[in-house]
């Protein structure tokens, strides 16, 4: 192969990657927080005793399960505009596209921790005299976000690397402006190897926070 490694082509270039990794952390955040939050809330509809309640939430869980996120994406961004007449920012379509995809995982999640809280717990904050909500908030969520912190963190930094499919819908995220300038510097090998390091460099981390959390956990 005739081919001489430059990496002064994209150390020279941080620039634009830097501006494209902001744009990353604020989708994985902002879709992390959707996803927590909206997760709890579809993981409780789907647990309920209404099947009016029980089976939309299902159906929607299953949807984002089981359709790629990428078609999810694209999607979102080509149909959205044309059904509700609605249009957003490109960064803004992200996030919700993100944390649909998110909250979905995340409520399959809580609902398995949620089955978990043993019935005696319940049963004393029916005798203390707590309402469903109070019991909710201070019973059920308790339990089930400590219990869930390891899957949701997971599934957080999940999000964090497929929110590179945005890339395709003109999201100028990180791995958008790392082929927007492996296009204009002919260094697709030093640019794509870069944005898979800084990729690295943060899912690495937060994976091994991850696997200490679990065995923390296991053993207490």
């Amino acid at each position: 192969m005739d081919y001489t490694l430059d990496l002064g082509a994209v150390t020279r270039n941080m620039g634009p990657l830097m501006d494209g990794l902001w744009v990353t952390l604020q989708l994985t955040l902002a879709a992390n927080v959707i996803g927590v939050i909206a997760g709890f809330a579809l993981a409780l509809l789907t647990t309920s005793k209404l099947a009016l309640l029980r089976w939309p939430s299902m159906l929607f869980v299953e949807f984002f399960r089981c359709t790629p996120a990428i078609v999810q994406i694209v999607w979102f961004f080509y149909c959205v505009p044309m059904i509700f007449n609605v249009f957003w920012g490109p960064v803004f379509m992200g996030i919700i596209a993100l944390g649909l995809n998110l909250t979905a995982f995340n409520a399959e999640a809580y609902r398995a921790s949620i089955q978990a809280v043993p019935r005696e717990h319940l049963d004393a904050g029916i005798a203390l005299g707590l309402s469903p909500t109070q019991r909710i908030l201070n019973i059920v969520l308790p339990q089930a976000l400590r219990n869930s912190v390891p899957v949701l963190l997971t599934n957080g930094i999940g999000i964090f690397q497929q929110s590179a499919l945005v890339a395709i819908v003109g999201v100028a995220d990180l791995m958008y402006q790392g082929k927007t300038l492996a296009t204009a510097t002919y260094r697709p090998i030093e640019t794509f190897t870069v944005v898979a390091l800084i990729y690295l460099a943060i899912s690495y981390p937060v994976g091994q926070f991850v696997n200490w959390l679990e065995r923390r956990q296991s053993h207490s």
